[in-house]
């Protein structure tokens, strides 16, 4: 936005125009801490849990350490917190800078950096002085130096003056057509900076929606009227004609292989330009986990075939990776976990992972621990871009209290994307188990033909505020030694609203619903029955606790059951929350759930969220208990629950 500025007295005036086993680290990190009394900081995975690094200046040539006050008295709480985050010489202040120059360089950043805050909050005739020692930095000479005391007083003022409102708007060019309104430009509407950006950047992608892959802002003219106080919007915009994809270009590969990048992208040649899928080959690029980043492009220009050139930039991740973790409750005891893998085995995105763990530790006697090891292998791409090949073997010896159990099973199948949110997937199954339970020793094979179908729209996977995830399972199943043959059916649904526009508020529902039909209970394997209960399932009652028991008290499982949860997630600051939580469950021998015996634990849980996903610590109690579940659960791990 261009504007013409003024200098006066010093100020600046715009005129007209844990795996789980994370929450354990942190637990010893915490006792190290007490043994290491030097440290003055920890950090984990590169966060800063405490404390400050005293090494993180040492590089800085003749430091020079100052203070910085901020006074806007005519500004409102909000606009005051909107100044202070724009400002660097505020959020560094901790932090010295390199002598007399680096101080006043940085004030005239931050002059810039708090004139454009002022811009986006609407405030066109504000005005932002910094002083230095008590003088103006407009008055001071390029080599002045602040001998005094330290640290150096800055002292910033801001006038903000009037909020403007949006005037007359023009659409011009290609854009006289459409209204303005649709974009966010409303007379009398917000006039702040952001928004009559983001009204151009909307109307360009409506334009190239078009498949105008040229489509831009040729010129614009934004004028203050200071009496009204109010904005004028003028744009002209330019759409260009409509255009498919030409030559798509790939750089920046080293083992993945080019071509092969080229080709999941999906932009076929000729195809008609729209920004949606290129969006979508960015995201199917990094979801591949082989890149870093990704980068594409169109070109400034058509080629003489009239299609419009794509130019893809990735770098590369290191193929390698590999991680421990754990899980810890008072009710299932210590689970560690660890795994290991390659992202890039054949140079086509190729993944193979191998993984390991033991669970139990603590809760079950060592001869009673659980065990689980697997080979996963993927290959994206088999069936068109958005498709991937899998396949994979697991072998598991554990003993819950419903049963003992040694597994090995193979898989092999696909997926396959039907667009951005939704997927559908087929396998093939074969398992071999032998089972000890309620109704004695069985040995089974076990063929089977999984299908799923998952729709996702959610904001964010690992922490959503917004959206709905929803999936419809069946597997149909047939026993080769024992004749058996049965349907397993389960649906799940999930749903994040967010009750304030900051998000400090989400309410996170969610609801489970299965059923096996076709044969009686005891002709089902142990380990395909519905339970309920535990952390993943319905808190404060013991794992696989809900539901019909032996007459020992242990749990046999179900043909169908029930759960559901509500959470209330309340962030308390940007990284801390508090969850209150109610769940429910319900098991049942027949095929229908019984929902006259509805289990119900309720509890608070703790976050912290981290770049990874959030910590989370729950606590819970059942309200219904029978006798023998416990009086409460903790539960640990990283992840909201659902």
């Amino acid at each position: 936005m261009p504007a013409h500025e003024t200098q006066m007295s010093g100020g600046f005036a715009p005129g007209r125009g844990l795996p789980r086993a994370l929450l354990f680290a942190l637990v010893c990190s915490t006792v190290l801490a007490g043994e290491i009394r030097q440290a003055a900081a920890f950090e984990i995975f590169g966060i800063k849990l405490w404390g400050s690094s005293k090494d993180e200046d040492a590089d800085i040539v003749d430091p020079l350490r100052y203070s910085v006050t901020i006074n806007a008295p005519d500004a409102d709480k909000d606009l005051v917190k909107t100044l202070e985050n724009a400002s660097a010489l505020k959020n560094d202040e901790d932090h010295p800078v390199s002598g007399s120059l680096g101080l006043m360089a940085k004030a005239r950043a931050d002059r810039e950096q708090l004139v454009a805050a002022l811009y986006a909050d609407a405030r066109y005739e504000g005005v932002v002085s910094i002083t230095i020692d008590g003088k103006s930095i407009d008055e001071l000479p390029p080599d002045a130096e602040f001998k005094g005391p330290q640290p150096v007083p800055v002292v910033v003022t801001v006038a903000p003056g009037a909020k403007f409102t949006l005037g007359n708007i023009r659409l011009k060019g290609d854009a006289a057509g459409l209204a303005a309104a649709d974009f966010g430009l409303i007379a009398g509407g917000d006039a702040g900076s952001g928004a009559v950006l983001k009204a151009e950047a909307l109307i360009v992608r409506a334009l190239k929606e078009e498949g105008r892959p040229l489509a831009k802002v040729t010129d614009r003219e934004i004028v203050a009227e200071h009496a009204s106080s109010t904005l004028d919007v003028t744009l002209t915009v330019a759409a260009g004609p409509v255009a498919g994809y030409g030559d798509t270009t790939v750089e920046g590969t080293e083992k993945v292989d080019r071509d092969f990048t080229e080709y999941m992208t999906g932009l076929k040649r000729g195809q008609q330009y729209s920004p949606q899928e290129i969006d979508d080959a960015r995201d199917r690029l990094l979801g591949l986990e082989v890149f870093n980043s990704v980068t594409i492009k169109e070109g400034d220009s058509l080629d003489a075939n009239g299609n419009i050139p794509i130019g893809v930039q990735v770098s590369e991740r290191k193929p390698r990776f590999f991680g421990v973790g754990g899980t810890f409750s008072n009710t299932e005891g210590l689970g560690l976990e660890g795994y290991w893998g390659h992202r890039n085995l054949f140079g086509q995105a190729e993944k193979l992972r191998i993984d390991g763990s033991i669970s139990g530790i603590g809760s079950n006697s060592l001869s009673a621990l659980n065990y689980n090891a697997g080979v996963m292998f993927e290959k994206p791409g088999v069936l068109g871009p958005t498709s991937k090949f899998f396949t994979g073997v697991k072998t598991v010896f554990e003993h819950p209290d419903a049963y003992d159990h040694f597994s090995v099973k193979g898989d092999v199948g696909v997926s396959y994307d039907l667009d951005k949110q939704q997927r559908v997937s087929a396998e093939f199954d074969l398992d071999y188990s032998r089972i000890t339970d309620a109704f004695g020793k069985h040995t089974y094979l076990i063929a089977s033909v999984p299908l799923q179908y998952v729709y996702d729209n959610r904001d964010d996977k690992l922490n959503p505020t917004r959206g709905f995830r929803f999936l419809a399972y069946a597997e149909p199943s047939y026993d080769i030694l024992n004749g058996a043959t049965f349907l397993k059916l389960k649906g799940e649904g999930y749903t994040y609203q967010s009750l304030d526009t900051a998000s400090r508020f989400v309410l996170a529902e969610r609801a489970t619903l299965g059923s096996i039909v076709g044969t009686g209970l005891q002709n089902v394997p142990a380990d395909r029955r519905f339970y309920s209960g535990g952390g993943g399932s319905v808190r404060g009652y013991s794992y696989q606790g809900i539901g019909p028991k032996d007459i020992d008290g242990q749990p046999i499982g179900g043909l169908s059951f029930f759960e559901t949860s509500v959470e209330m997630r309340i962030g308390v600051t940007d990284t801390i929350g508090i969850v209150p939580f109610v769940d429910a469950g319900t098991v049942s021998t027949k095929s229908f759930p019984d929902f006259s015996d509805v289990k119900v634990g309720a509890g608070v849980g703790l976050r912290y969220i981290t770049p990874f996903g959030p910590l989370r610590i729950d606590a819970a109690v059942p309200l219904n208990r029978d006798p023998g579940d416990p009086r409460f659960g903790i539960y640990a791990g990283i992840g909201q629950a659902f």
